[in-house]
C-alpha cells in the first residue's frame, strides 16, 4: 500500500480530528502516513490538546483529540510542523503537545515519493 501525505492547512481542531481519523484508517489498512501541519493548523497541537467536540466524541465511544493523536502517532505515521507556522502562531517546538519533525512546506513537498498520495484538510 502507499504512503499518504495529509497536509492540515487550518488551525480548527476538527479539521486536525478528521485528518487524524483518516490517518488512522490508512494505518489500519496497513499504508503509512506522513502528517504536515501548515501554517496556523500549527496552533492546534499546543500543550495542553483540545477539541471543542472531545466531550461528545468521548461520549460516543470515540477517542478525544489528544488520545486519537496518541494512537496515530503509535500506529507509525510521522508528525511535522511547519517552521513558518510555528513563528506565526509565536510557538517554540518545545510547546507542542507531541513529538513533531520541523520542516518547511517546500523541503516537506519535495521528499514525498513518486506515487504517494497527498491529502489536504
Amino acid at each position: 500500500m502507499s504512503q499518504v501525505n495529509i497536509i492540515v492547512a487550518s488551525g480548527d481542531s476538527a479539521r486536525l480530528y478528521a485528518a487524524l481519523e483518516a490517518a488512522m484508517a490508512w494505518t489500519a489498512l496497513g499504508g503509512s502516513v506522513e502528517i504536515f501541519c501548515q501554517g496556523e493548523a500549527v496552533a492546534a497541537l499546543r500543550r495542553p490538546l483540545f477539541h471543542g467536540g472531545d466531550r461528545a466524541r468521548v461520549a460516543a465511544g470515540q477517542p478525544d483529540l489528544a488520545t486519537l493523536l496518541g494512537e496515530v502517532r503509535d500506529a507509525g505515521a510521522v508528525l511535522f510542523v511547519c517552521q513558518t507556522g510555528l513563528a506565526l502562531v509565536g510557538m517554540t517546538m518545545e510547546e507542542l503537545a507531541v513529538d513533531a519533525r520541523a520542516a518547511g512546506l517546500v523541503g516537506y513537498l519535495a521528499a514525498i515519493p513518486p506515487g504517494a498520495l497527498v491529502v489536504t484538510y
